[in-house]
């Protein structure tokens, strides 16, 4: 066992957990006769060797971030929001629709109208949850897992039924939205050697540290911090409970709607049907728990699961090895961090150490002396 301070050991167990996952990938490799160096060389190359690559990275990591902080906020509250691909599709559609329709509008107007309008679309639908929960006590869990099916056929219903023709490339598809509303930058895309790298990377800096403040510098963010560790004394002590659960997952909702939005108008300029929940919520779920819900965590798991998805397309087409061998490895560090009190007892923190210590000192209750070993 090593002794390691707090700190130090929020650190080192992603870490080990991410290592492990690595690990996990080779062994199978080596079992199905491929060579797990070449393959992760292979992955690294093609996510960081040239600038595109590098530029499909962040761009893949853009969007991540959002949802990432989306989750990280229910959790702080003690709430486990599931609902993040729905939300996030809520603002996908919201902002697109919203460019389509006013395509002469000033961008100064325009873009920023759609952003929000996406952001407080997946709030509502986070906030649906959050009301049933604050209100009437029903598990957010099963909530948001439904409200995800409730979006992906209510978009499908609009997209087909109600949006206007002359937005539409056909039933499934939209047209592309004009540049009036697009978070492309084309010097942006030109550094990062024509990636579709997009202006939604500096919106998601400035999102983690709007985050980083909220929850560290604000009586909103240790309100919600206090909610989720003892709903029971916070309102003893006069925090509004029912208030902090709604808000928290408003403020959830609408991060995860900013990552549909970057998704539309950053990355694909248009909608087109899904069929399935959006993996950039479930993605995001998985960054949150490796990055320990922290500001810098976030940004730095979202940065790594986009090598793996980006760099898991160069070990298909370079090293012949099977993309499914990618998700296994996603798959194992997220194993890995889900039992992290397991790898935890790898490493024991000083304040432990001095804590069994001084569990050895004993004082005399009739004199009040002490006897025992004291602590160092």
């Amino acid at each position: 066992m090593i002794q390691v301070n707090a700190r130090v050991k929020r650190i080192l167990v992603p870490v080990v957990s991410v290592l492990a996952g690595f690990l996990i990938g080779a062994i199978i490799m080596l079992i199905w006769s491929y060579n797990p160096l070449t393959a992760y060389g292979s992955m690294f190359t093609s996510a960081l060797g040239n600038m595109n690559g590098l530029g499909e990275t962040l761009r893949e990591a853009t969007p991540l971030i959002f949802t990432a902080i989306g989750f990280a906020i229910a959790s702080a509250a003690g709430f486990f929001n599931i609902g993040l691909p729905g939300q996030a599709q809520a603002g996908w559609l919201t902002s697109i629709w919203i460019v389509l329709a006013n395509p002469t509008m000033p961008k100064a107007i325009l873009l920023p109208l759609a952003v929000i309008a996406g952001a407080v679309s997946g709030a509502i639908v986070a906030g649906i949850a959050g009301v049933l929960r604050a209100y009437f006590g029903t598990n957010e869990v099963i909530t948001t897992i439904m409200l995800n099916y409730i979006v992906l056929y209510s978009c499908q219903y609009l997209m087909q039924k109600v949006m206007s023709d002359h937005l539409r490339i056909d039933t499934d598809t939209t047209k592309t939205i004009s540049r009036n509303g697009s978070l492309h930058l084309d010097w942006l895309s030109n550094v990062f050697g024509s990636s579709r790298i997009s202006a939604g990377i500096f919106l998601a800096i400035i999102a983690a540290l709007i985050y980083w403040f909220l929850m560290r510098k604000t009586t909103l963010g240790f309100e919600i911090k206090a909610v989720g560790l003892n709903p029971d004394a916070s309102r003893y002590a006069g925090i509004s409970t029912k208030k902090n659960i709604i808000v928290s997952m408003l403020l959830s909702g609408g991060f995860a709607g900013l990552g549909g939005v970057v998704l539309g108008l950053g990355t694909y300029q248009n909608y087109f049907t899904q069929t399935t929940s959006l993996d950039i919520g479930w993605d995001g779920l998985s960054v949150a728990l490796l990055g320990s819900s922290t500001a810098g965590g976030i940004v730095l798991a979202a940065f790594l699961f986009s090598i793996l998805k980006i760099g898991g397309l160069g070990m298909q087409t370079i090293a012949g090895v099977p993309y499914e061998i990618v998700s296994i490895v996603i798959a194992a560090i997220i194993f890995f961090v889900a039992i992290n009190y397991i790898i935890g007892k790898l490493f024991k923190t000083k304040a432990n150490s001095a804590l069994s210590t001084s569990s050895s000192v004993k004082v005399n209750k009739a004199d009040g002396s002490i006897s025992g070993k004291e602590p160092q």
